[in-house]
Parts: C-alpha cells; sequence; structure tokens
C-alpha cells in the first residue's frame, strides 16, 4: 500500500500520518454508515413506490409532453423528501439557478425577502440585488433584510423577531456555511428556527438551501416544515452522476409557480424535454446515499488530519456533521494555492493542470478551484476551492469513493509540505 501511494507522489511521512489518523476513524465512519443504510433504503422505496420502470429511462425531445421518465421521477423526489410536489429538470442550470426560480417565482413586486442566518452564498448576491445586477430581486421591487447570527453562531431571534414584518413574504435559510467560518446548520436547528419564524407570521414562505446537505442526516428539512427545498443535482442527489440539473421539492403551490417561471405560465410543469439524461437522475439518485458517506468520510479525515497539524478547522475532528463541506483556514494565499494544486493533482481528470486563481463571475474576489471532475463543476466530486482573501480557507468536498477523498486530502498535505508551509 505504501509503494501504491509512494507511485502517486505521497511520501512516506505523509503517508504514515494519514494512516495514523485514518485507524482513529472506525467509529465515526460506523455511524456515517449507519446514515447511508438508512437513506439508500429510503431511496429504493420511492422508487419502488412510484414503479420506475426501464421505460421511465426513453428519452423525450420537442416539447416533451408526457414524458413518463421526468414525471415519475419527480413523484420520487417528492416521496424521498416528504414533499408535496418536486420540479427536478435538466433545464435548470445549476444551484443558483434553482434558487433564483424559486425565489423569483414566489416574491412579487412589495414583498420583503428575509435571511434570518446572515449574508448568503456570494453568488445569490447578485440574485437579490444586494450587488447591482440586471435582473436582480431588487430591479423587480422586492426588498431584502438579513439578521446575522449571533458570534457562537446563535440565531438572533430577537432581532429576527423585529426584522419579520407585513412585507416578510418569504425566508431563505442556507444550511451550508459558503465561504463563511459559521458552523452548518442540522436539520434540527433549522426546524427551530421555521417554528419560530412561522409563529411570528404564520403565512411566511421558508425556503432552505440544501446544497451539499442532502443525505448527510436521515431527515431532510422538508420534512420539518419548510415550503421549498432546493439543490443542484451536480451536489449531493446526482450521485456523481447526472450531468447537469437542479431541484425545488416542497408545496405543491410554491413548485407549479416555480415550474411557470421555469417554462411559462400556462405550460408549467407539461414540458420541458428530459432529453437522453434521464437515466443519469435515476441511476444518480439511487447512488446519492452512498456517494454522500463516502464524502462525508473524506471530510471527516481531513478536518482529524489538519486539526492535528494545528489548523483551524470547521466542522472540526469530533463534531457532528451536517453537510459535506470541510474547511481548513490556511492563513496566507501561498498555502491556500498550494493545497488546491494538491486536490487537483490527486484527479482522475485533468490531474496534470495547475489551478490559478481568477475573477469567478458571482463573486467578489479572486477564487481558486480544483476540480478535475468527470461533470465539469461537480462538487459531489473531489473538489476544493477559496476566495484569495483573509483568512486564506480552503474549502474542501466531495469524492466518489472514500479512497479517492483520502488521496486528495493526502496530496494537498504533499504539496504543502514540498513548499515548506507545513511542519509534520
Amino acid at each position: 500500500m505504501k509503494q501504491i501511494y509512494k507511485e502517486l507522489g505521497i511520501d512516506e511521512p505523509i503517508y504514515l500520518l494519514g494512516k495514523e489518523v485514518a485507524q482513529k476513524l472506525d467509529g465515526r465512519f460506523e455511524e456515517i454508515d449507519k446514515t447511508a443504510e438508512f437513506n439508500q433504503l429510503k431511496v429504493l422505496g420511492a422508487m419502488q413506490k412510484h414503479r420506475v420502470s426501464a421505460e421511465c429511462f426513453m428519452a423525450t425531445n420537442g416539447y416533451g409532453y408526457n414524458d413518463l421518465g421526468r414525471d415519475t421521477l419527480e413523484e420520487v423526489y417528492a416521496s424521498c423528501f416528504r414533499a408535496e410536489a418536486a420540479l427536478v429538470r435538466p433545464q435548470i442550470t445549476c444551484g443558483t439557478h434553482a434558487l433564483a426560480l424559486a425565489l423569483m417565482s414566489n416574491l412579487r413586486p412589495g414583498d420583503e425577502l428575509l435571511s434570518p442566518v446572515g449574508k448568503p452564498y456570494d453568488t445569490l448576491e447578485e440574485v437579490i440585488g444586494i450587488r447591482p445586477s440586471r435582473g436582480s430581486l431588487a430591479e423587480y421591487g422586492i426588498t431584502y433584510r438579513q439578521v446575522d447570527l449571533l458570534p457562537d453562531g446563535g440565531f438572533d431571534y430577537e432581532n429576527i423577531k423585529a426584522a419579520v414584518n407585513e412585507k416578510t413574504k418569504l425566508v431563505t435559510i442556507q444550511r451550508s456555511k459558503g465561504y463563511q467560518a459559521r458552523p452548518t446548520l442540522s436539520v434540527a436547528r433549522i426546524e427551530e428556527l421555521i417554528a419560530f419564524v412561522k409563529k411570528i407570521k404564520p403565512d411566511v414562505l421558508v425556503m432552505v438551501d440544501n446544497c451539499y446537505g442532502e443525505f448527510v442526516e436521515s431527515k431532510e428539512p422538508s420534512e420539518t416544515g419548510a415550503d421549498m427545498m432546493v439543490g443542484s443535482l451536480i451536489k449531493n442527489p446526482g450521485g456523481g452522476l447526472a450531468p447537469i440539473g437542479g431541484y425545488i421539492v416542497g408545496k405543491k403551490e410554491c413548485i407549479e409557480n416555480a415550474a411557470c417561471r421555469l417554462t411559462s405560465p400556462g405550460l408549467g410543469k407539461e414540458v420541458g424535454a428530459s432529453l437522453g439524461v434521464i437515466q443519469s437522475f435515476y441511476q444518480g439518485l439511487f447512488l446519492a446515499p452512498t456517494v454522500t458517506a463516502a464524502a462525508l468520510k473524506g471530510a471527516v479525515f481531513a478536518a482529524n488530519l489538519y486539526e492535528k497539524l494545528g489548523f483551524p478547522v470547521i466542522p472540526n475532528g469530533t463534531e457532528s456533521r451536517h453537510d459535506i463541506i470541510q474547511a481548513v483556514t490556511l492563513h496566507s494565499p501561498e498555502a491556500l494555492i498550494a493545497f488546491c494544486k494538491g486536490i487537483q493533482a490527486a484527479a482522475p481528470v485533468d490531474s496534470h493542470v495547475t489551478p490559478e486563481p481568477w475573477d469567478m463571475p458571482g463573486y467578489d474576489s479572486p477564487v481558486i478551484m480544483a476540480a478535475g471532475a468527470f461533470v465539469q463543476g461537480s462538487s459531489i466530486e473531489l473538489s476544493a476551492d477559496g476566495p484569495l482573501k483573509p483568512p486564506y480557507t480552503a474549502f474542501f468536498q466531495g469524492g466518489l469513493t472514500w479512497y479517492h477523498a483520502k488521496l486528495g486530502i493526502l496530496m494537498s498535505l504533499q504539496k504543502l509540505w514540498e513548499a515548506g508551509l507545513v511542519q509534520l
């Protein structure tokens, strides 16, 4: 084993340190596997309930009327996530598009959007209009308000209560941390927050950005009172096979609104051909619980390895997990770049490529991204990224298999060591 790692570029001290850390994680990995088993059976049950058949994998084109595979898949998603309805489409291009679609279809001029968990992910700033952008919610007369989390990561209930007013139409809750140093929200904490805002204003809509969180726990936010739950198929629920797509699940009226915004008023969910990707959506969802478990094992391993070397990590090596993202604060641009070079060097695709920071659309600073993936931008596959600004934190996620995630993490440390940026 030591020899095959050496052939892939991992020196003996790095290999031995990784082996030492991994040997202490058996208990954590067993818990991850239990959750994966539960979620695997949940997905399987939904597929059996809705009689998924070979006919569901037939490609449709043109208008896509009477697309059995598309319609059945949406029933499967609704059942799996315990929701009234679902919109699962290749025409939804990414997670940001899915979120924008959910917001723009359920808000009207004069409404107000509230985030009680602080600033949303960078790419949503232009959707909302925090940073001026063509077609933003702000251009349509939809206002925005936010309440930051408390210094300890708790909800600021007093100010949330004060922020909810007669204009508040929709509350958005981002489960994952994005490029922030806050804890990811557990499903239990999300449930608590939903109950609080619904008590203040029962008719307010609640949307949960569930990106990176699907199948990490045995329960999803859609089971806790959320009116909509939104995500990307090139993250957890696509299982590494979906080549594109996004989903929205939730209350039937909210989903119908989203469908009419995606296609056209009067057409809604009736159109939108599945083309040739529908089988990958089914098979990816089927594999998603075990693929997510592999990514979680990689995240836990990364936390324990880098924590042992003295780097701040969120979550830490012993905390419970509520998404697949692992943040490692590296303190310098050189270290962040070296970390990402290691992730890229361990990839099955484009391992020979050197990632460089660039001005990526939707972000307010240069970003470096490492992702040698089979699907461009897929963050259920092994990837790492981070903005080139203090405190120079790398956000690591994914890994279709635990073994690949492990190699990527060791290679990130290898590059730091070779550059003289870490002491073993």
